[in-house]
């Protein structure tokens, strides 16, 4: 779910099926066990994408983005700016349902007329994304993505 990996399926077949008969324990066992089911010459890619699924699961990170996030409507005054910059499409996702409706699920929640409460007003309709200047000179800044919202 994490790293958005197409063979999923295969890739938690293979692990739980190794780790019965003997326990993985370093990074590199990993990445020799997942080897056979990477795709050919994408092998890199699949590999980040597994690490960061793990990562994300280790650190519980899209759970403490959900907390923070939801604990800042709260503490904001009227005008108040919420700037949040995201590394990946599943906080980037988070983070664009956050500004628009205020809250992580992405629900639109309206009053009894039927108007649209929104709690806060973009004031980055599309996220700002690192020049080709910054990304050559930092090139992890490629997946960076920075939104601004204010609240109402």
């Amino acid at each position: 779910m994490y790293g958005e990996i197409e063979n999923f399926r295969k890739l938690s077949d293979l692990i739980v099926g190794s780790r019965t008969d003997n326990p993985i324990k370093t990074t590199l066992q990993l990445k020799e066990l997942i080897t056979a089911v990477a795709p050919k010459h994408a092998e890199h890619k699949y590999f980040a994408r597994v690490f960061q699924a793990l990562r994300i699961e280790v650190n519980k990170e899209m759970e403490v983005l959900e907390s923070f996030l939801n604990q800042c409507l709260p503490v904001l005054d009227t005008k108040g700016r919420l700037v949040v910059m995201s590394y990946h499409s599943l906080e980037d996702r988070l983070v664009k349902d956050y500004m628009k409706t205020g809250n992580c699920e992405g629900n639109i929640e309206k009053d009894f007329f039927g108007n649209i409460h929104r709690p806060f007003n973009l004031i980055t309709r599309k996220p700002v994304v690192p020049s080709d200047e910054e990304i050559e000179i930092n090139n992890r800044a490629r997946s960076a993505k920075l939104r601004i919202a204010e609240k109402i």
